[in-house]
Order: structure tokens, then sequence, then C-alpha cells
């Protein structure tokens, strides 16, 4: 259950962030925006590391496979186009592609074990989900002609 409410917190923040970082991309440029984020990020990340566990920062380079450790490198470019789809086409419509293609991408990652996880069972309950989302999709989308 807590998972649950997780989830939506994650929501929320990534729906403010991506409405902050596309203010701020207006008044600096999306690069300089964009490293702003990540440090800040990492600065937050050097805090909550040291006033935890602190694990030697050795065992980083013995996760396998390597190209696990791509993640902030791909944060980046989440960063920098989350920037731009909002700029674009506005939070609510940004944020419904984003959530639409997330949803399929991840079932696809599970559906075929990609990247070291399990891999699922093919489900219909779960196309015709993601089915439903995109038809939500355009419905949101949908401009009553006058």
């Amino acid at each position: 259950m807590i998972g649950f409410f997780i989830a939506i917190l994650s929501g929320i923040l990534m729906s403010v962030q991506g409405v902050f970082n596309t203010a701020v991309t207006k008044e600096t440029g999306l690069w300089l925006s964009n490293s702003w984020v990540q440090l800040t990020a990492l600065a937050v990340c050097v805090v909550g590391w040291m006033a935890t566990g602190r694990q030697r920062i050795g065992t980083l380079w013995e996760v396998q496979p390597k190209y696990l450790l791509l993640g902030g490198v791909i944060g980046a470019f989440i960063t920098l186009t989350v920037i731009k789809s909002m700029e674009m086409m506005g939070p609510a419509k940004a944020v419904l592609f984003i959530v639409i293609a997330q949803t399929a991408f991840a079932y696809l990652i599970e559906l075929f074990g990609l990247f070291g996880t399990d891999k699922a069972e093919f489900s219909w309950q779960k196309i015709i989900g993601i089915a439903i989302a995109i038809g939500g999709l355009i419905v949101f989308q949908w401009e009553r002609s006058q």
C-alpha cells in the first residue's frame, strides 16, 4: 500500500518539477537549466548518502553489467525531453504522452525480460489497459469546434 502512495507522490513531483524546469529554461536556456537540475540532484543525493549508510563508492564499479551505470546519463535526457515536451505541448498533455509511453515501454521491458528484469507473461488485460490510456489521451486532446 505504501508503494501506491509513493508512486502518486512521484507523479506529483515529476509534474511540478517539469513545470519548474520549463520555467527556468525559458530564462536561462536548456542546457544550463538541465545542468542546474542535475547539479542540485547530485547535491541532495550526496547529503542523503552522507546521512545514511555511506556504502563504499567503489561498489559502483562492481555493478554488472556496466551499462546499468548509464542511469544518470539517461536522467539528463529525461530532464531535457520533459522540459521540451512541456514547453511545446503544455504540462498536462506532455505528462499524458510521457506516462503512456513509459507504461507501454515498461510493459515491453517486462514482457521480453530486458535489462535483467523478470520476464512477464503476455496479458491482453495490460494491452487493453494501454489502449484505454491512449483512448483517454485522444479524449483529453479532443478540441470541440465551435
